[in-house]
């Protein structure tokens, strides 16, 4: 059971010679923020919204999609039953989590009928420790449908013929991150967790650690797949925010990154196991934009981001995996109730926040 898009033509050379300008780029930028003795921010850049909760909802058109080798016909595409994802997130000081979850009450989550039924739940939290940020999240996806019907039935029909259906395909992952704000002039926050405003036009080099463990597993009545993968990548990541009359802000983002995968695949077919253990290096690069509106109270905007990673399976063929989904958000602030800012507060004294 192996993830895979093959693409033949794909150059790993082609890769570097298109990220290679932005990392040079990266390192000058460093460089230059290297040599600021400031370490701290400068308080007439930001607006602190250090009493005030943050609570938001963002909307989320990135679906969910893999791809199996299949070595015996046609690969595999398979993709959940999902149109929307939703998150919930809330904020205060150096805290934040969101949860995420597949919206029902949306149209484009109800085709159960012909592709079956999808579950998605995502947790993820995040905390900032002065220019040091750490994240940690864990998802889980279940229940996933052939999109590439034609491939396996050529004349299946769209919206009339059943799709093939597994039910039992699972998706673990485990993620973690840390990372580290060069500029002190600069705040992640403002859009990131939106505890906190810019009101001057900057950006820094945020280069991170990732480190990520994923679980597939499969079942049905011939075969019984289990695939692990544990990745580690370094990313050279770059973010600004331009302020525009005051309230409303572009923020785009870039981050290339390199690393390697451990993949260990076990299957049992017909009653023979198979174990195939391998060691790749892995290319990606992520990015984005996103534009909004902020006020004391309310904030809200839109983003769009894409993500692309691949690795070489051999000489001549390349894994990939493309996404490129738009997010919409909506938020408002309010008061920290006592029992929420005094033990926050006592942390982050001791932790000297």
């Amino acid at each position: 059971m192996k993830a895979s898009k093959k693409q033949s033509s794909y150059s790993a050379s082609n890769y570097f010679a298109g990220i290679c300008p932005f990392l040079v780029f990266f390192v000058l930028s460093s460089t230059k923020l290297f040599s600021q003795d400031e370490t701290k921010k400068d308080t007439l850049n930001f607006i602190y919204y250090s009493d005030k909760i943050m609570v938001r909802t963002n909307l989320s058109t990135q679906t969910d999609a893999y791809f199996l080798d299949n070595a015996n016909g046609p690969d595999l595409d398979l993709q959940t039953n999902n149109s929307y994802k939703l998150f919930l997130s809330i904020d205060y000081k150096f805290i934040g989590f969101s949860y995420g979850f597949y919206p029902n009450f949306f149209g484009g989550n109800n085709d159960e009928d012909l592709k079956g039924k999808s579950s998605f739940s995502d947790y993820n939290f995040r905390f900032f420790f002065g220019r040091w940020i750490q994240t940690a999240q864990f998802s889980k996806t279940k229940g996933y449908y052939v999109a590439n019907m034609t491939d396996f039935v050529p004349d299946w029909q769209q919206d009339k013929d059943l799709y093939i259906q597994f039910p039992d395909f699972k998706i673990l992952q485990y993620e973690m991150s840390t990372s580290y704000l060069f500029n002190p002039k600069f705040s992640l926050k403002s859009t990131t967790s939106f505890t906190e405003w810019e009101e001057k036009s900057a950006g820094s080099f945020i280069p991170s650690l990732i480190y990520s463990y994923n679980r597939i597993t499969s079942k049905t009545e011939t075969l019984d797949g289990k695939q692990k993968e544990f990745d580690i990548r370094l990313a050279a990541g770059y973010h600004y925010n331009f302020i525009i009359h005051k309230n409303f802000y572009i923020a785009p983002h870039l981050a290339p990154s390199i690393g390697v995968k451990f993949l260990k695949d076990k299957s049992i077919s017909s009653g023979v196991e198979t174990i195939e253990n391998e060691t790749y290096f892995t290319q990606n690069l992520e990015g984005g934009l996103k534009m909004g509106f902020n006020s004391d109270r309310i904030l809200f905007g839109a983003s769009l981001n894409f993500n692309s990673s691949s690795y070489n399976e051999d000489k001549a063929t390349a894994v990939t995996n493309d996404k490129v989904y738009g997010l919409l958000y909506f938020g408002y602030r309010f008061d920290a109730p006592e029992f929420i800012s005094k033990p926050v507060e006592k942390v982050g004294e001791k932790m000297k926040m």
